[in-house]
């Protein structure tokens, strides 16, 4: 395919994405991806909310409540939109993204951004184990035989601070009893990425000019990542380099703690066997420790490599999100921001 250049388009052409929806504005990862668009300020953020929602939004987004029974009203809120990001939870309807997919290329979104925000996707084998997951492809490879619209897949790993202070089926940390689950040695290093970061990377990704100016022009684009994943993490680490923060954190000893070990595949068969009799509570346990397996599937920094300085993240400090994470056990979401 022949590479496009801004400078070769017709007039009134412009080369950077103004429009954005967002779908879960209010959810976990969501709010942070709404104020750091806000905080970029190139963007007009529209929220798409279901009728009867009553939630509220930061000042500065339009609401588009639709009816996802009703296609016409999913066509008319992305009318006019140039990307669409989707952010749900695991439990949101599975056709509902379909639905979004469908209603944006009647609109003629040039732009989505699916429901990723999570591990390696492009990892077949990963994704197949996690039993909920092994259709994300579905989702990718209908926008492109819909042909309206590219994909990008924003691929974050584990959300750092979420996972740290979640129950131990997670990092395997219980804070309030000062345990951990040490899964295998504790040392096999995962990327993840903070909640701030996650929202920093698709706001810059979606800054960037759509196409090179001209031939000589080698700075990032949109169109680089075209139906392509971006990879993006706040640190590499493994459980020991989590516990190390913790311990500087909390001001603890190794000796407060209470330390057991589990092999990762006797952990994730263990939870993968409750998924499978209706225990839905199991899906953390079976997915962390999938990701935890030796054969580094967790680390999608050392596998694919890292799209951060594309998109001009900083460096965090690891020891300032820990402190995030045990302000969360103690004081909730979003509040440990504050």
């Amino acid at each position: 395919m022949v590479q496009e250049h801004a400078n070769s388009q017709p007039k009134g052409f412009s080369n950077y994405i103004k429009n954005v929806a967002i779908v879960g504005a209010t959810g976990t990862s969501g709010k942070f991806i709404v104020q750091s668009l806000l905080d970029k300020g190139k963007h007009i953020v529209t929220a798409i909310t279901r009728e009867g929602g009553s939630v509220q939004m930061p000042e500065g987004v339009t609401v588009k409540k639709v009816n996802y029974d009703d296609p016409s009203s999913l066509v008319s809120a992305l009318q006019g939109q140039e990307a669409l990001i989707i952010t749900m939870g695991v439990r949101a309807p599975p056709d509902q993204q379909t639905k979004l997919i469908n209603a944006a290329a009647e609109a003629d979104v040039a732009w989505i951004l699916p429901n990723e925000f999570g591990y390696d996707s492009a990892n077949e084998a990963l994704c197949n184990d996690i039993l909920p997951n092994a259709s994300k492809g579905q989702y990718t490879s209908l926008i492109e035989k819909l042909g309206k619209s590219k994909w990008i897949g924003f691929i974050c790993g584990f959300w750092y601070e979420f996972s740290l202070s979640g129950s131990p089926d997670r990092f395997g940390f219980d804070f309030k009893d000062r345990s951990l689950v040490m899964i295998n040695e504790g040392t096999q290093p995962i990327s993840v990425t903070t909640f701030p970061q996650v929202g920093r990377g698709v706001a810059d990704l979606l800054s960037l000019p759509i196409l090179p100016e001209n031939e000589k022009d080698t700075s990032p684009t949109l169109s680089s990542f075209a139906n392509k994943f971006c990879y993006v993490a706040s640190f590499v680490i493994s459980q020991k380099d989590m516990l190390d923060s913790v311990l500087r954190v909390t001001k603890t000893d190794i000796k407060d703690w209470k330390i057991t070990r589990e092999d990762s595949k006797e952990r994730y068969q263990k939870g993968k066997k409750r998924l499978q009799e209706g225990d839905y509570k199991a899906l953390a346990l079976a997915m962390y420790s999938r990701n935890f397996f030796p054969d580094g599937s967790g680390n999608h920094a050392a596998t694919r490599g890292l799209d951060n300085d594309k998109l001009g993240l900083p460096k965090e400090d690891l020891d300032e999100f820990t402190g995030v994470a045990v302000k969360m056990v103690t004081e909730g979401f979003p509040d440990a921001y504050a």
